[in-house]
């Protein structure tokens, strides 16, 4: 079964640290396009050490803990979104709750009707911690699945957070293919800025392709062979910027 890239942590938390790693990751490498965000991939990282480390802000979560995981950072709070915002740094919603593997499977396997539910989960959670009405949400799709497998069942789940939100605030979390077949199945919406889409596109599984169309690119990914980012001992991944509008809050749409 194919490894979502969280699973990986399990291995990786049972090495230590290399000596002098904490201090040598303080900064983000310099990109020509600027702005970069940080999602949260071990523990949640304070507003002041993501934005002392150069970020521009943060992908936080609006969806519960699945049963048996730790992170302290599903869902996120009013309190620490009010901080990201109090401190100038943007904000962007996503979603997930399962991973393959686990009793809590992968969120697209539930279909349409798992999609309503989750849909309804993220939206609560969202106007809970001050996220506006205009914003989209991107929705996970956190394993390399084939295309028989995005249209029989993951583009169903799409269809059931349609009803909920709206094509037009419905976004994708997934690799290079993923993200392709939502854009093309009109699943996810649109950016303001021309020509981009609710496309939160990984590395992992793209195999060195990109979705013109993403407003976002995974480009460092936690595993455990590269523990990735690390802002003050905390391990996070690190997204490129890619459109003006990349469902940041604080823009009015």
């Amino acid at each position: 079964m194919p490894r979502s890239r969280r699973e990986v942590l399990r291995y990786a938390a049972l090495a230590a640290v290399p000596a002098g790693l904490a201090a040598l990751s303080t900064a983000p490498r310099a990109r020509a396009e600027g702005l970069q965000l940080v999602d949260f991939a071990d523990r949640l990282v304070q507003p002041e050490q993501i934005k002392s480390a150069g970020f521009g802000g943060a992908l936080v979560y609006v969806s519960e803990l699945r049963p048996g995981a730790t992170f302290d950072f599903k869902p996120v709070t009013r309190d620490y979104a009010d901080r990201l915002r109090a401190a100038g740094l943007q904000v962007v919603s996503c979603y997930q709750f399962g991973k393959p593997g686990w009793p809590t499977p992968s969120d697209f396997t539930r279909g349409r009707d798992g999609g309503v539910a989750d849909a309804q989960t993220a939206l609560a959670l969202h106007t809970a911690a001050g996220g506006p009405d205009s914003a989209p949400i991107f929705f996970s799709v956190d394993e390399d699945i084939d295309a028989a497998t995005w249209k029989s069942t993951a583009v169903q789940w799409f269809r059931g957070i349609n009803s909920v939100l709206g094509v037009s605030r419905t976004g994708i979390y997934g690799g290079r293919r993923q993200c392709g077949w939502a854009i093309a199945d009109g699943v996810v919406g649109s950016s303001t800025s021309p020509g981009y889409r609710w496309a939160w596109q990984t590395k992992a599984w793209s195999r060195g392709e990109r979705e013109p169309a993403a407003v976002l690119f995974q480009r460092e990914v936690v595993t455990a062979s590269d523990p990735g980012f690390v802002i003050d001992g905390i391990h996070v991944d690190v997204n490129d910027v890619l459109a003006a509008d990349f469902g940041q809050w604080e823009l009015a749409r």
